[in-house]
């Protein structure tokens, strides 16, 4: 019986046909590469496609220093048998080359068993972002209004603002990946962030103060709520803020972790822990843990791939899977990891559609997208109410996490005092200091007021770096040992 025609999906062929009509790309010649990849042995081959036009514009001291734009096209070709991996990439799209990395990715990963290349199957894509009238598609002279209102506001909103930095940096990222299991899928990929930075300064006291924020969105995001003046008004007011700082205590305390960006503890503490590869490899603090308690019973954490318009949104992830919502914690019990391709194939796990990589030049490895941990029954003024002596972290600059044992450092870029349930002054030199499985399980209550972060995240990863959103609502912690130079 003849099986039916293929029907492609009408955003494939949207997405597909700048690789097809622009680039000279076929199927025929696909199929060609992936039988190539699979000539000396291989279980699983896969091309990978990228095109990228981006632009970059920075102003200093009311000048505009930086200003470039660019465009990178390339390919990966990957081949995997068992756990090895064989890789090469190419920027040169011609046949000849596609097919000599194909060949050089073969051998790397040289196996005794041979695969057939299957007929492709078009993954049909939802559309959680715009392409037309993305932020790429306007003029360099819409984009610099933008960075020099805010350079503007900013120096305006005080006299001890002493120096400003503004950039805004866009893409639009075309993908395309085929692969010998049938996989064929296409994406174009918007992509903005808009940030400032002060630094205030008051006699010897100086400060620095920073906003941002964007998304997979159209430069008319930046007209609204989230405007240059927004931006500029929230680093400044940071910046002033730290000024009149006191020294943050230090010891074991209760600390109220405020919504939004705070999540970005739990995407280092807890969220790489989670990510099948380490757990295959045995290097996780999480290893093994599935179906047990690691967290309150009131924690449940979630990573989902698609929000509309957020940072760490996808249609398809970079191995052509669909994107999804995956509940990782529930109830204070680990459900699953985030996995790809490889380490669903490796475990005997489902693919959560995680896979992916910083280019085309890079691998996938199973990566967080939006992670957050969903809301509670807890009034945030209660949570507050119920601190006797603790820190209140609002914001949240730089950290570290070891995966190994899941010890992490953070730094507070905002923070306070809490003194009989009453937030007084704010603090500076604030660290958080802990161990993610067990920082977790102090979680006592959790509020309603869940909210994701501006779209600033990006999350680095064995050398690799790709854009993400982190969230939570308010939530307290019975203990935490906090860093400080205070009483």
């Amino acid at each position: 019986m003849a099986s039916a025609p293929r029907v492609p999906q009408p955003e494939v062929i949207e997405h597909k046909r700048y690789f097809f009509d622009k680039l000279g790309l076929t199927e025929r010649l696909l199929e060609r590469c992936l039988g190539e990849a699979l000539s000396a042995g291989g279980e699983f081959a896969d091309l990978y496609f990228e095109a990228v036009t981006s632009t970059s514009l920075g102003m200093d001291e009311g000048i505009v220093k930086t200003a470039s734009q660019g465009i990178s096209v390339g390919c990966g070709v990957r081949v995997l048998y068992g756990e090895r991996t064989g890789f090469a990439y190419t920027d040169d799209l011609s046949p000849d080359r596609l097919l000599k990395a194909a060949r050089t990715a073969a051998l790397i990963a040289s196996g005794p068993q041979t695969e057939r290349v299957q007929g492709f199957t078009e993954t049909r894509t939802p559309q959680l972002y715009p392409v037309a009238g993305s932020s790429n598609d306007a003029t360099i002279a819409a984009k610099l209004k933008l960075i020099e209102r805010a350079d503007k506001a900013a120096r305006a909103a005080d006299p001890r603002i002493t120096q400003v930095r503004v950039s805004l940096n866009d893409e639009l990222r075309r993908i395309l990946i085929a692969a010998s299991d049938g996989t064929f899928a296409a994406d174009t990929q918007p992509l903005a962030r808009f940030n400032v930075l002060v630094i205030a300064t008051d006699g010897t006291n100086t400060a620095r103060g920073t906003s941002g924020g964007g998304g997979r969105v159209a430069l008319d995001f930046f007209e609204g709520s989230k405007s240059p003046e927004h931006f500029a008004s929230e680093a400044t007011r940071t910046a002033l803020l730290q000024l009149g700082a006191v020294p943050a205590p230090a010891g074991d305390m209760e600390v109220v972790l405020g919504p939004g960006w705070p999540g970005v503890l739990l995407h280092e503490a807890v969220g790489h822990g989670l990510e099948a590869d380490f757990n295959r490899k045995k290097t996780s603090a999480f290893a093994g843990l599935i179906g047990q308690q690691v967290a309150s019973s009131k924690v449940t954490v979630v990573d989902n791939g698609t929000i509309a318009g957020r940072r760490g949104s996808l249609n398809v992830d970079d191995e052509g899977n669909p994107t999804q919502e995956t509940v990782l914690i529930e109830n204070g019990i680990l459900r699953t990891y985030l996995s790809d391709k490889l380490s669903s194939r490796l475990m005997g796990m489902p693919n959560t559609g995680s896979g992916r990589r910083e280019s085309y030049q890079a691998i996938p490895m199973p990566r967080m997208t939006n992670t957050y941990m969903l809301n509670g029954d807890d009034d945030p003024a209660d949570i507050l109410k119920s601190v006797k002596r603790g820190l209140y972290a609002v914001n949240f600059g730089g950290g570290s996490v070891d995966i190994t044992n899941g010890k992490f450092v953070f730094t507070a870029s905002e923070a306070y005092l809490i003194e009989d349930g009453v937030v007084t002054a704010p603090v500076k030199g604030a660290t958080l200091v802990g161990n993610g499985p067990e920082a977790l399980k102090y979680v006592s209550m959790v509020g309603n007021d869940l909210a994701l972060d501006e779209g600033i995240g990006t999350c680095g990863k064995a050398g690799q770096s790709v854009p993400v959103g982190v969230g939570m609502p308010t939530i307290k912690l019975d203990k935490m040992t906090v860093g400080g130079t205070g009483r």
